[in-house]
């Protein structure tokens, strides 16, 4: 009985090994996986943060961080929007009813649709650029194509942006000059009613009351994966106006972005 049960089984083993031959040649069956290579280490996420005091004599932005190029994602939708309002001015106008109707969603509620429009509108980033230079910005380069959210700049020069909207200004002439009042004032109104749940990043900062005034951008890269998470504006803590602006790229997701940019944000002005 033994040896027959013996014979049975090599039979049997002989025929799945002939069958799994068989399906291997057709391309029916594959082969067993080599063992996965061992993942790369993960990249640290970075952040730059930079701040102002706007009611200190003399005062000059603090960098904490290398003040490198980073991409905007959705922050430079408050340049897109000071741009429109450059040419505006040039054109001795206000923003007509259209405008207004894509400045406000594209401010309040980070829509995308309408920085697209304006983005057209303004010229792209030739257009960004030539207000760029007026604003004093230096180290801001504009996305190419319809990219606008994959323009680069530093927390320098978002810093200059800032000042441009909440300073006090300087001198607005046609095709020279800064913001007047009236567009700085229509941009702060803007960033002041951001929608609630998008109110993380600089509003970290101060408690109930500070005169929070802030744009955040958010953007998960396709090549890695990895989360590049921007908050810019101003606060007011213990009486001082603060201006900042944190950067920061390679986080694992949008919530570790978040917690990055509020840390940084508390560390630079404490």
């Amino acid at each position: 009985m033994s040896s027959r049960i013996s014979r049975t089984a090599r039979t049997r083993t002989g025929a799945l090994a002939a069958s799994a031959a068989a399906l291997l040649s057709a391309g029916l069956l594959h082969p067993a996986p080599a063992a996965a290579a061992t993942p790369p280490a993960k990249t640290p996420a970075h952040a730059t943060a930079a701040v102002l005091d706007l009611d200190a004599p003399g005062s000059t932005p603090v960098v904490r961080g290398a003040d490198r190029a980073y991409d905007t994602a959705s922050i430079v939708k408050v340049d897109i929007l000071a741009t429109l309002l450059l040419q505006a001015q040039d054109e001795g106008r206000r923003l007509s009813a259209r405008e207004r109707d894509l400045a406000e969603p594209m401010i309040r509620r980070s829509d995308n649709a309408a920085a697209n429009a304006l983005w057209r509108q303004i010229g792209r980033a030739p257009g960004l650029a030539a207000a760029n230079k007026r604003l004093g910005l230096t180290a801001t380069t504009g996305g190419t194509g319809t990219k606008w959210g994959l323009t680069r700049t530093t927390a320098g020069d978002q810093i200059r942006l800032l000042r441009a909207v909440f300073d006090s200004g300087g001198s607005a002439h046609k095709g020279s000059g800064g913001l007047d009042a009236k567009s700085r004032a229509y941009v702060r109104t803007l960033m002041g009613r951001v929608v609630p749940e998008q109110t993380w990043g600089v509003s970290a900062i101060g408690g109930p009351g500070s005169g929070k005034a802030l744009k955040n951008g958010w953007l998960q890269r396709n090549t890695t994966g990895l989360w590049d998470v921007n908050s810019v504006g101003q606060v007011t803590v213990a009486g001082h106006r603060y201006l900042v602006a944190v950067l920061s790229d390679g986080s694992a997701s949008m919530s570790d972005g978040v917690r990055l940019v509020e840390r940084a944000a508390r560390s630079a002005v404490a």
